[in-house]
């Protein structure tokens, strides 16, 4: 199956298998992915693979403790689109699943004289390298979801991490559920989305 069947199949799980894979599948994509066009050639991301369970669980516990006071803001309508979707406060995939990717942006970055440097246009740079990941891993036989706590800043305490680091998401990877049920959703039409002058 060529890569652009494989990404029109690409779905969203949130329940995993729990077997494990060699992690180097996932040391290798991030290799690849880390030749993303980027900003100044800045490459202003830290990629972060949790496998240890306890670590994986603390992020579920604040993620769920997190998403509790975020469901209590938001609006009916955003509820409603979320339902659709089953997303709800359980963040058991966190846990379930074999690993999580927690990717971090840089906010300026450190030369060799530990001077703070600038790094240009980070949130579009890492998109870019986690939409290839995405694609990567997509390519490998994973399933990938992404998530996106907010406020995200427990993720550099639990991992430790630099203050020039700030977190942007998280790829739970694994081999989706068999037993879990996707929503039923639609794509738009092509020509809605794209115009050609």
């Amino acid at each position: 199956m060529s890569l652009i069947d494989k990404l029109k199949q690409r779905r969203s799980y949130r329940e995993f298998e729990p077997e494990s894979f060699d992690i180097q599948l996932l040391i290798d994509a991030i290799d690849a992915a880390k030749y993303a066009p980027n900003g100044a050639n800045k490459q202003p991301w830290t990629f972060c693979i949790i496998k240890d369970p306890d670590i994986k669980k603390e992020i579920r516990i604040q993620s769920e403790r997190i998403e509790t006071e975020f469901y209590k803001k938001i609006t009916d309508q955003w509820m409603s689109d979320l339902k659709a979707l089953k997303v709800n406060t359980d963040k058991s995939f966190l846990d379930s699943a074999p690993y999580l990717i927690v990717i971090f942006k840089h906010i300026f970055q450190y030369d060799q004289n530990n001077q703070q440097t600038k790094v240009y246009y980070p949130d579009i740079s890492v998109g870019i390298a986690t939409g290839m990941l995405i694609s990567i891993l997509t390519d490998l036989g994973l399933d990938i979801l992404t998530y996106t706590p907010s406020p995200n800043s427990f993720l550099s305490s639990i991992l430790q991490r630099p203050k020039n680091e700030r977190p942007y998401l998280i790829l739970v990877v694994g081999k989706g559920s068999k037993s879990y049920k996707l929503p039923k959703i639609t794509k738009k039409p092509t020509e809605d989305i794209l115009k050609i002058y």
